[in-house]
């Protein structure tokens, strides 16, 4: 048997919001990032198939330790819409609840696509995000 992967939560969060902006830096300047690199976003990713409650618990503390402009967009348009669409019904109700008292959190949600999430947990979305900053909105 395999033995699990064990992740250190700290170390993944700091390394997310490092790769973030590495690849935001990379993006503007054109320069391409080593594919064969392992990825803090591939662990996060694991999570959200195998503990989505874990990655759910992640995306909140990446987003509260840093919401600068290349982390809130690569966590919307990534691991927050990777969620939803796999597992949004079991957390439309978490994400509705977190939007009325965390105003960043609506505002990360504004970043996400549909990308495959049903009907009802996209209607719901869109009922709660923020949308201002994101696809020219005026904040």
């Amino acid at each position: 048997m395999g033995e699990e992967k064990q992740v250190d939560h700290e170390d993944l969060i700091a390394g997310w919001i490092e790769m973030a902006k590495a690849l935001h830096a990379a993006d503007s300047s054109g320069v391409e990032l080593d594919a064969s690199i392992d990825l803090p976003g591939d662990a996060l990713d694991e999570l959200i198939d195998a503990k989505p409650d874990s990655a759910w618990a992640l995306i909140l503390a990446i987003l509260s330790r840093d919401e600068s402009t290349p982390t809130v967009e690569l966590l919307a348009a990534g691991p927050l819409e990777n969620l939803l669409s796999k597992h949004g019904q079991a957390f439309i109700e978490r994400v509705e609840a977190e939007t009325r008292t965390n105003r960043r959190f609506a505002r990360l949600l504004g970043g996400v696509w549909r990308h495959g999430m049903t009907d009802d947990v996209w209607r719901r979305v869109q009922a709660v995000w923020d949308r201002r900053g994101w696809d020219g909105i005026p904040k």
